[in-house]
């Protein structure tokens, strides 16, 4: 039974990070038995860096019960198609550049009666070339996309500095002007207390 047409599949499209693992991992195959989904994960998280491709957590199925995992399937991270983004009232935006290009390498492994999880379907072949580098990216183009991501982040950081800088100095101008405008006060207070004095020393002079 296919976990895509399962009832509660979920995509939750995280890419696993990749750990490096002793001795050479042997490759997955059909029947293959785990203790538990996370050993199926890291199993095929560290084969993945063996063979040089991002592992990417994809469908699961969950119990309508209890709502324990029963399935989960594993794939390349470049499985699918990012589509065109539009805007909603403006033209087709700039695609950016996407690392899926619909691989269909892929795992899936379900949880049998006896609490093993056992590996019911396994794709192997990818179609896209495979670079194994101690960077933990798998490719050029996922270096690329790390990078772009990281340079987005440094500009919505540069805007959030450039905000903070326009309110603080809409702060102290603010000041200066109330400071400015206090010193104004305080000087005709001065000038009137000097008249007083003045006229006090004019009505003793009479006398």
């Amino acid at each position: 039974m296919d976990l895509e047409r399962e009832a509660g599949a979920v995509d939750e499209s995280v890419e696993m990070a990749i750990v490096a693992s002793e001795g050479p991992i042997p490759e997955p195959y059909v029947g293959m038995e785990f203790d538990s989904e996370d050993a199926a994960r890291k199993y095929y998280t560290d084969y993945a860096r063996q063979v040089g491709f991002v592992v990417r957590v994809m469908q699961r199925r969950r119990s309508g019960i209890d709502g324990r995992t029963l399935a989960r399937r594993l794939g390349c991270n470049k499985q699918g198609f990012s589509p065109n983004q539009k805007g909603k009232f403006g033209p087709e935006k700039k695609p950016r550049p996407s690392a899926r290009e619909g691989c269909n390498a892929t795992i899936l492994v379900k949880m049998e009666k006896s609490g093993k999880w056992v590996v019911t379907r396994f794709v192997k072949d990818h179609n896209h070339p495979l670079v194994v580098t101690a960077s933990g990216f798998s490719t050029a183009g996922d270096k690329d996309r790390k990078i772009e991501e990281l340079m987005m982040e440094l500009e919505r950081q540069d805007q959030l500095c450039a905000g903070y800088r326009e309110k603080l100095l809409s702060f102290m101008n603010n000041v200066e002007a109330e400071t400015e405008e206090l010193s104004e006060k305080i000087q005709v207070i001065v000038d009137n207390v000097r008249k007083v004095e003045c006229e006090v020393q004019k009505h003793s002079r009479r006398r």
